[in-house]
């Protein structure tokens, strides 16, 4: 196998240039996105640039404190980021949300670390971070569209579950179709990426390994790792994201606590 080969920042910037295409496309098309294409590249190059001196040091320090505060920083991010991209009432979702991710995450990266990997020490951070920022980064999109479609539904159909409590229904069971549509739409994206794994895509963790001169055995193994802790971790967060939001915004009695959308 052939050792990973480095790229010089000169070749990176010359093969930036191909950003001309995008703003190209903008511009013929005149699409207005020329002022966010920017935005997004600068940032982009920002916050990798810092993440990537970050890492150096985090990576020789190698603080399990430092470890846990940076991940507790990626799951209020990582929260903020859901509500706001979902547009939805940060105050009463920001503790729903972050309890689902972490929950869902915190198990798993204990488990892959101290059982599966075994790196030493067992909290490198070379190790657990970059497989928390997974985790958590692949969790997003599905949390996103379990909370779209809880709140679109209860817009839509707020009828159907005022007239299931008028009957009886205890609020779990009033809402449980609102949250069986929710988990469905939310776990499907994730399933169709499994099911074509291989055939149709080659995972950037598992690629990026190979360029780096690992040998392709070894880098599936870690992404088979890597798509059953994401799958795994889904279905968690969601399932705690939607039950906490529910506890939170609809009274023992079955009387919505906040307006669901705008």
């Amino acid at each position: 196998m052939q050792e990973s080969l480095d790229i010089s920042w000169s070749l990176m910037g010359l093969f930036s240039l191909t950003l001309i295409i995008p703003f190209s496309i903008n511009r013929i098309y005149q699409l207005d996105l020329a002022k966010d294409m920017t935005i997004s590249v600068i940032r982009m190059i920002t916050q990798l640039a810092f993440i990537g001196l970050y890492l150096e040091f985090v990576f020789q320090l190698n603080d399990p404190l430092l470890n846990a505060l940076w991940i507790v920083l990626m799951i209020a991010i990582g929260s903020s980021s859901i509500i706001s991209k979902a547009k939805l009432p940060k105050r009463r979702l920001l503790f729903p949300v972050a309890t689902g991710l972490f929950i869902g995450l915190s198990p798993l990266v204990i488990l892959l670390s101290s059982v599966i990997i075994q790196p030493t020490p067992l909290y490198s951070a070379q190790y657990v971070i970059p497989l928390a920022g997974m985790l958590l980064g692949n969790s997003l999109s599905g949390n996103i569209v379990a909370l779209q479609n809880l709140f679109t539904a209860f817009k839509e159909r707020e009828s159907e579950y005022h007239a299931a409590i008028a009957l009886g229904a205890s609020p779990h069971y009033a809402t449980l179709p609102f949250v069986r549509a929710a988990m469905q739409k939310a776990f499907a994206p994730i399933m169709a990426s499994m099911a074509t794994t291989g055939l149709v895509t080659l995972p950037g963790m598992m690629t990026g390994q190979i360029l780096g001169g690992v040998n392709p055995m070894v880098a599936i193994k870690y992404q088979l790792l890597i798509l059953i802790a994401i799958f795994v971790m889904l279905t968690i967060s969601v399932t705690i994201t939607l039950q906490l939001t529910l506890k939170n915004n609809i009274s023992k009695e079955g009387k919505v606590l906040v307006r669901f959308l705008n």
